[in-house]
C-alpha cells in the first residue's frame, strides 16, 4: 500500500487538476487547505493555515512525497518554509515545488518571494523537485478584464509574456511528482512570446471590444529587468502546446 500524497493549495487552479490526474494515476491524495471538508474518491481533506504553522504536523502523518501548490501574493517562503521544517521533521522522502520563471530575475516582490520560498526548499534537507512555469493563461486573462475596463489602456513597453496552459503544468507537476527528486527541473513556458500589445490586441477582438491603447514606459529596476526578458525562457528544449490563441478560443465567458 503506497502513502498518499499531501498537496497544499489543492482546490486552487492547479491543485483542482493534479488531484483528478493523481487519483487516475492509483494514488490516494490528501488535500491540506485552510478548509477541510468530507473525504470522498480517495481524497482526504484537512484543514490546517501554512502561514500560522497549523495542522501542518497532522496532515504529514504517514506521507512520503508532497506537492506544494499553495501561494498568494506575498508570503510564500513563509508558509513554505513552515512547511519544508515540518516535512523534514516528519521524514518526507520527496518535496515538490511550483515557482515562477524569472523568480531570480525580476526585482518584485511577488518574484522575491517565490525565490525565498525555492531556497527554503532547497536548503530543507528533503530530497525535492521545483518546476518553474511561466504565467498561466488565466491569470493574463484576468489581467486583462481588470485592464479593459479603463477607458485608455496603458501598454508598457517592452513587457512580454510566454503565457502557458495550466493543464500543461498540472500534467507535468505530476510526472514531476510521481517520479524521483530532480532538483530545479528545465521551465515549462507556453509554446509563444507576445508584446502586451499582442495579448491586449487578441482579448480585445475575441470579446468585440474597441478600446484606446496609450504606450507607456516601465520605470526603474524593473522595467529593465522585463525588457531584457527575465521573466522569459527561450532556450528550453520543450514548452507547452496550447496557446493563447487556443484559449481564448475554448474560453467561455472572457
Amino acid at each position: 500500500m503506497t502513502s498518499p500524497i499531501l498537496i497544499t493549495g489543492g482546490t486552487g487552479t492547479l491543485g483542482r487538476q493534479v488531484v483528478p490526474l493523481l487519483r487516475a494515476a492509483g494514488r490516494d491524495v490528501r488535500v491540506l487547505s485552510r478548509h477541510g471538508r468530507e473525504p470522498g474518491d480517495g481524497v482526504e481533506y484537512l484543514a490546517g493555515d501554512l502561514f500560522e504553522g497549523k495542522g501542518i504536523e497532522s496532515a504529514l502523518e504517514g506521507v512520503e512525497t508532497v506537492l506544494h501548490l499553495a501561494g498568494g501574493p506575498k508570503g510564500d517562503e513563509v508558509a513554505t518554509r513552515n512547511l519544508v521544517e515540518a516535512a523534514s521533521r516528519a521524514g518526507v522522502q520527496h518535496l515538490v515545488y511550483i515557482s515562477v520563471i524569472g523568480a531570480d530575475g525580476v526585482p518584485l516582490g511577488w518574484f522575491g518571494s517565490k525565490l525565498a520560498a525555492e531556497r527554503a526548499v532547497a536548503e530543507s534537507g528533503v530530497p525535492w523537485t521545483t518546476l518553474r512555469a511561466a504565467q498561466f493563461h488565466d491569470l493574463v486573462l484576468t489581467m486583462l478584464q481588470k485592464m479593459v475596463k479603463l477607458p485608455v489602456i496603458p501598454v508598457p513597453g517592452g513587457l512580454r509574456f510566454q503565457p502557458v496552459d495550466s493543464g500543461e503544468v498540472a500534467a507535468r507537476l505530476v510526472e514531476l511528482t510521481l517520479g524521483a527528486p530532480a532538483g530545479l527541473v528545465p521551465d515549462l513556458p507556453g509554446p509563444t512570446v507576445y508584446g502586451m500589445a499582442d495579448l491586449i490586441r487578441g482579448y480585445l477582438q475575441a470579446t468585440g471590444r474597441h478600446r484606446l491603447t496609450m504606450p507607456v514606459r516601465m520605470p526603474g529596476k524593473a522595467g529593465r529587468a522585463y525588457r531584457k526578458g527575465a521573466n522569459l525562457s527561450l532556450d528550453v528544449a520543450a514548452t507547452g502546446k496550447r496557446t493563447w490563441e487556443d484559449f481564448l478560443a475554448d474560453y467561455e465567458s472572457i
